[in-house]
């Protein structure tokens, strides 16, 4: 029996600022690049989302979640080739431990009342 290569997350903040063709060819790209090897198993779009800190002096990004099957030869190709990618804020590849939960579809907004602090 072939043993199945270990599931992985990529998280892409792509830039808010590049226009949505170079945004949308950065996410084909690296689904291209995992599928000659691997095998996608879930995508979700997150959408604009605030980050927690400033990266370059952008405070929001585009957050793509990609959770797929791929070998070591995938991860170096894809980790070099996004490294060096125009658009891309940050990314994140971690391997998940079998048993870990499935990733949370995109998170409803926060209610209008919680959104805003009220001045006293």
């Amino acid at each position: 029996m072939a043993q199945l290569n270990p599931l992985y997350d990529l998280m892409l903040m792509l830039d808010t600022a590049a226009p949505e063709e170079q945004q949308k060819k950065i996410l084909s790209d690296a689904e291209a690049l995992i599928s000659r090897g691997g095998e996608i198993v879930n995508k979700q779009d997150w959408g604009v989302r605030t980050m927690a800190y400033e990266i370059r002096h952008k405070t929001d990004a585009e957050y793509q979640l990609l959770q797929f099957h791929a070998s070591a030869e995938v991860l170096a190709t894809l980790h070099r080739t996004l490294r060096i990618t125009d658009g891309i804020v940050r990314f994140r590849i971690i391997k998940l431990a079998p048993g870990t939960p499935a990733a949370p579809e995109q998170r409803p907004d926060r209610p209008a009342a919680e959104a805003e602090p009220t001045a006293y």
